[in-house]
């Protein structure tokens, strides 16, 4: 018992040191194929391969292990290529095209080789794979040989190979065409925010990656047709020199040679021209696929046979035919009886599909509770953020936002645009994101503001905006209509018509320039909304880089971020610029310890700024010295503080006179070509601007703190609660 037991111990022990050192040997050919290293020797071994063939003459057996190794390698890659469930799934096919035909064409001349050097010692002096196919598979006929051959050549070149090489020109061209399309559906997902940078950076390598197959495969179709074209020449070219060498130099009977010669090179033929069918047929499966989750074979089965209307008809014509006489009944009628079987499947499938889908929808109208494995729940990732600015654009203006059709013209004018707005107003607006909206018109566009819709209009991108700048009377042929951003009238003109319009004193501008003005004018008239917490971050972070010590004890230790945020946006709702940062800070820093009151400190930063307001709507170079305004009735004045801070609202007598009276001025302003500026009393400013704001939009309210002393001020016109007072 105990030998026994020793001996099963020691058979189990070999067994395990047996197991463990099989494991490391395919543990090692795991790491060798796996590793990089080994793996970039396949392309030079390949090469070697093919010059070898065509160099050095090869034994027989070493020639049937080519031929059964390119018959493999033709298989592997049709098997490959309709498993294939995308395209760019197997993008090396093209150069794997190239390999295969030199390989077949590498085979050719070895095999010619053997057999115009060994073929006068019988059918199998070139090896077993050519008697095979020339005896066995053509039944050594060698005319039926040649006529098997002649019909794989045809099929190869005339049907699959060509049929292949136009369907690849084809793609190729709608590849390319379709390029920039995808490039601003890209855009378009990574500006609103569906994609991210990573995704994005995906599929725009994808784009190119199919482009750049399909352009391969547009050259890469020609080597098929080529290798077809080749194997006629080759199979000719054998013939004669067999028949040459076979009677000439080695004295061979004229029929015997014919024989011999014709059977090797047939099965030659047929050794080379079988793979060479399958790979074109493995090149015409991957350039006529759709790319979908599906392989090639589960879409020929789910759409030939989902449809029981056709399949059930098919069944009852295939049973006509099987009933008449003379036919071969038994085999129409199994293909009809196959085909009613087959349509019964798909009947009762469908049935059940639309019982489950109904099912679904009651158990969804009854609000039952769903399974949560099968369903996923909402997460934070499906929340979107409204982009700050925005703007959607027809279908007919993409090329102005596309590089590659039209420089990006729009693109470049919108950053210009940005950069301008940054120096005048004093703060980097956001990133204006770009997306096409194919439900608008294809002329028309949208500016929005946090999701909200703020201006539109219409551009024609092949024409010209010719804008009258209110003194030329002199018409001009074109579509009328009114300039988006100021209201002016303009027309739509050809573009030879542009040196006429501007002989005749129009500004003509092109599309781009039309929407990149209004969305200037756009960010200047919301600078308040669009200046938020965000931006306020952003430019305390940009003045300490540049000047800590103006900050450094200020914000937020005396003066929270959101008093100086609210400060600022208080400046920019009614236009004013934030550039002089520096006063600005420093006003702040003067007044916070002892006010708090947002209004009281922006009050205080306005008589700060009181100069730069001033030249800002009143430029010596344009008027001079003398500032021309409308004041407030004295009077007037003290009913409006009375009014105001009471708490109460204005009277609306009062507040319809005031209205009147402030229209008539504006008329004076207007005539005399002066800025809409109405001086009041620093108490009641406030109030008054953001009384009268909705009225005029255009008017500024300035205390008379505000006004620098060192430029003399003229009362155009007095406003009063009752009457206008003019000043002469």
């Amino acid at each position: 018992m105990e030998l026994k037991f020793q001996i099963i111990l020691i058979k189990e022990k070999n067994g395990t040191l047996l197991m463990n050192q099989n494991n490391k040997i395919l543990n090692t050919l795991e790491n060798i194929l796996g590793n990089t290293k080994y793996k970039i020797l396949a392309g030079p071994i390949i090469i070697f391969l093919i010059l070898s063939m065509m160099i050095l003459p090869l034994p027989p057996f070493i020639l049937d292990l080519l031929f059964a190794f390119n018959i493999s390698f033709s298989i592997i890659i049709l098997l490959i290529s309709m498993f294939t469930k995308k395209t760019l799934d197997f993008i090396v096919f093209p150069t794997i095209l190239l390999f295969s035909t030199l390989l077949r064409l590498a085979l050719n001349v070895a095999s010619a080789r053997i057999i115009l050097l060994n073929g006068h010692h019988g059918n199998s002096s070139a090896g077993k794979i050519i008697d095979a196919f020339g005896n066995f598979l053509v039944g050594g006929n060698f005319a039926v040989g040649i006529i098997i051959f002649s019909m794989l050549v045809i099929i190869n070149f005339m049907v699959i190979t060509k049929g292949a090489v136009r369907i690849a020109e084809v793609g190729a061209r709608f590849i390319l065409d379709g390029m920039p399309g995808k490039q601003m559906a890209i855009d378009a997902d990574l500006n609103s925010g569906i994609i991210g940078e990573k995704e994005a950076k995906k599929r725009r390598r994808e784009v190119s990656q199919e482009s750049d197959f399909y352009g391969s495969m547009d050259g890469a179709s020609k080597f098929v047709r080529g290798d077809a074209v080749a194997g006629i020449l080759i199979m000719i070219i054998n013939l004669i020199g067999g028949l040459l060498i076979g009677v000439i130099q080695h004295d061979m009977d004229l029929s015997i040679a014919g024989k011999t010669y014709t059977v090797l090179t047939i099965g030659d033929g047929l050794v080379a021209q079988i793979p060479a069918l399958i790979i074109s047929t493995a090149a015409g499966v991957i350039v006529t696929r759709v790319s979908t989750n599906q392989d090639v074979g589960e879409q020929i089965v789910n759409q030939l046979f989902n449809n029981s209307k056709a399949t059930f008809l098919s069944a009852f014509i295939i049973g006509m035919l099987g009933i008449i006489p003379g036919m071969p009944n038994i085999v129409f009628l199994f293909f009809s009886s196959l085909l009613f079987f087959i349509t019964w499947t798909i009947y009762n499938k469908s049935n059940n599909e639309e019982l489950n889908e109904n099912i679904s929808k009651n158990l969804n109208n009854n609000n039952f509770k769903l399974n949560e494995k099968n369903y996923k729940e909402a997460t934070w990732n499906d929340v979107h953020q409204e982009d700050v600015l925005g703007l959607e654009v027809g279908y007919k203006l993409i090329s102005m936002v596309d590089d590659s059709q039209n420089n990006g013209e729009l693109i470049k004018r919108i950053r210009g645009i940005r950069k301008q707005f940054a120096r005048e107003m004093g703060f980097l607006p956001p990133v204006v994101h770009i997306r096409d909206n194919l439900e608008i018109s294809p002329i028309h566009y949208c500016i929005f503001l946090n999701g909200v819709e703020i201006g539109f209009g219409d551009v024609h991108p092949e024409k010209l905006m010719a804008i009258n700048p209110g003194n030329i009377k002199i018409k001009i042929n074109g579509n009328y209509c009114n300039e988006p951003a100021f209201g002016l009238s303009a027309v739509w003109i050809e573009k030879i018509n542009k040196e006429q319009a501007i002989t005749i004193g129009y500004t003509v501008v092109d599309s781009s320039t039309v929407i990149a003005t209004h969305i200037h004018s756009m960010l200047i008239k919301y600078a308040g909304d669009i200046f938020g917490r965000q931006e306020a971050q952003n430019l305390l972070e940009h003045t300490r880089k540049i000047t800590p010590k103006l900050i450094d004890g200020l914000i937020p230790e005396i003066l929270s971020l959101t008093t100086f945020h609210k400060v600022l946006q208080n400046l920019l709702l009614e236009k004013i610029s934030i550039r002089d940062i520096r006063s600005i800070i420093e006003c702040l820093a003067e007044n916070s310890p002892q006010q708090t009151d947002v209004e009281s400190l922006t009050s205080l930063v306005r008589q700060k700024l009181g100069r730069a307001i001033t030249q800002n709507l009143f430029p010596k170079k344009v008027y001079k010295n003398e500032i021309n305004v409308i004041g407030l009735d004295p009077s007037s004045e003290k009913i409006l503080i009375t009014s105001f801070q009471s708490g109460g609202s204005i009277e609306p007598n009062i507040s319809n006179n005031l209205i009147e009276n402030i229209k008539t001025a504006l008329i004076k302003q207007e005539k005399i070509k002066s800025p809409f500026v109405l001086i009041v009393n620093p108490v009641i400013r406030s109030m008054m601007s953001k009384f009268l704001k909705h009225f005029f939009p255009n008017l500024t309210i300035l205390s008379n703190l505000e006004i620098i002393d060192d430029r003399p001020i003229k009362f155009t016109s007095i406003i009063s609660c009752n009457a206008v007072k003019n000043n002469n």
